[in-house]
């Protein structure tokens, strides 16, 4: 078994889904072991695909003092998730929302377009939400929210300079005092998962 320095960040992905009870849009997929039976190879993704990922990851977690979502390869981190994890179905609800904002022309639309287009997304998913739809049709927003959150927090960049990273933890102190600022605190998941 890996020592916890030499976690692998697959790995780190397969324990976080886990924790999570499969709650992410292919989360059974990891909760099989990351691979589906019979699964025929997923979308191929060009440079530019990963480039308006890239774009898309940076509006959602943009960089202030801390770096944003690009500086942490999020676009190559979804395709990689889209193609290992999601279904067919799944990966194309996702492509059709890249092509969607691709035709829009939001890799070309100014840092407060992108985010209006953002907000409007974010405002159907909470609709698409509270029709709770029954269908089985996912919301392709929804996945590049989660994908963007996910890769960026398990990402060398917000493990280390967003979230404070606790490598060895101390005694559980359920009353530190919080000062505005302060970064969260992030222990590794425990071997024994």
């Amino acid at each position: 078994m890996a020592s916890p320095a030499t976690l692998s960040r697959r790995e780190a992905l397969s324990r976080l889904g886990l924790l999570l009870g499969g709650a992410l849009i292919g989360g059974e997929t990891w909760l099989r072991g990351g691979t589906l039976a019979g699964k025929t190879p997923g979308p191929a993704f060009s440079a530019d695909d990963i480039a308006l990922l890239d774009e898309i990851g940076e509006a959602i977690i943009p960089t202030t003092n801390t770096p944003g979502a690009k500086a942490a390869g999020i676009g190559a981190f979804m395709v990689m998730m889209v193609t290992d994890c999601y279904d067919e179905a799944q990966q194309a609800v996702f492509q059709g929302g890249l092509d969607q904002l691709r035709r829009e022309g939001f890799l070309h639309a100014s840092p407060s377009d992108r985010t209006a287009r953002l907000n409007t997304l974010d405002a159907e998913l909470q609709q698409f939400r509270t029709l709770k739809k029954s269908d089985g049709n996912e919301n392709f927003f929804k996945m590049m929210k989660q994908l963007t959150i996910l890769g960026y927090f398990t990402s060398e960049i917000g493990a280390n300079q967003v979230l404070e990273y606790v490598e060895v933890p101390g005694r559980l102190d359920g009353n530190v005092p919080y000062k505005p600022g302060n970064r969260v605190l992030w222990t590794p998941p425990s071997r024994s998962l």
